[in-house]
């Protein structure tokens, strides 16, 4: 039986993020983005970086997501989104 080779480490480096359309308090959206992306990554992993490390410079095709979100739920479908796109299931412009 073979084990399962995970990475020591996966840093998530995301240099802006720009949201037109929402009135929410930022910091509480980068916050919860934060929290559910590390818990998707502890939990699932990064499917793409299971044979070394992968840089991704954009993601695209990001679902529509309605103006009227509170910062804690925008935060976690944004975190989400990017989870999916990490894990080969969006679309990654390398």
């Amino acid at each position: 039986m073979g084990v399962s080779k995970q990475p020591a480490e996966i840093r998530v480096d995301i240099g802006e993020l720009v949201l037109d359309g929402f009135r929410v308090d930022p910091d509480r959206v980068s916050a919860e983005f934060e929290r559910e992306l590390s818990r998707l990554v502890r939990e699932r992993g990064v499917p793409l970086a299971a044979d070394g490390a992968v840089a991704v410079d954009a993601l695209s095709g990001l679902p529509h997501l309605p103006a009227g979100l509170s910062a804690r739920r925008l935060g976690q479908e944004l975190a989400r989104a990017v989870h999916a796109g990490l894990s080969g299931r969006g679309e990654v412009m390398p």
